[in-house]
């Protein structure tokens, strides 16, 4: 268990969460868009990659502002997060009801994402660390972003999806 005395001390806390939940994104991420079969959601996975690259950069900014050492600390959540989107990617179905699990395990992770990043910038407001709260506000813009074209990409996939009828042998 470690100690944590300020705001200050949890800050640092808490970007070094994000950077290794980022750095697991970047791994996650292109197993992901080979899995998918939908060109928009491959092409979508592999645009986010490309962000996710720029977080952990932005990251990296933030610590080299805040005087600390670039060094995450393992996000227990992310490990869970990524262990979904491994299920999805090991879905055996259709390629439509897979496509939709991607996109399920995809918002989850952009959910938490926004979360991490609202209370990390928030934050960095309260401790007037203004450069860092901008930084981390640019990424949260970005994970919102996504989240929306993931619910967007959903509607195609999910009512493919839901035209699929199943076999009555398959339902037991």
């Amino acid at each position: 268990m470690s100690t944590v005395n300020s705001l200050t001390e949890l800050l640092h806390e808490e970007i070094k969460d994000l950077y290794d939940a980022e750095k697991q994104l970047v791994k996650a991420l292109p197993k992901m868009a080979r899995a998918a079969t939908s060109e928009d959601l491959k092409k979508g996975f592999t645009t986010h990659l490309e962000e996710t690259k720029k977080h952990v950069a932005r990251l990296e900014q933030a610590f080299e502002h805040l005087g600390v050492p670039v060094r995450g600390k393992t996000c227990k959540a992310m490990d869970g997060l990524v262990a979904e989107g491994e299920e999805a990617i090991d879905l055996d179905g259709p390629d439509a009801i897979r496509d939709a699990c991607l996109i399920g395990a995809a918002q989850r992770v952009e959910h938490y994402e926004m979360a991490a990043y609202g209370t990390a910038r928030n934050f960095a407001q309260l401790l007037g660390e203004s450069e860092v709260a901008q930084l981390l506000q640019e990424t949260l813009d970005e994970e919102k972003e996504t989240n929306n074209i993931l619910t967007s990409l959903s509607d195609s996939i999910n009512d493919e999806a839901n035209m699929l009828v199943p076999e009555k042998e398959d339902i037991e």
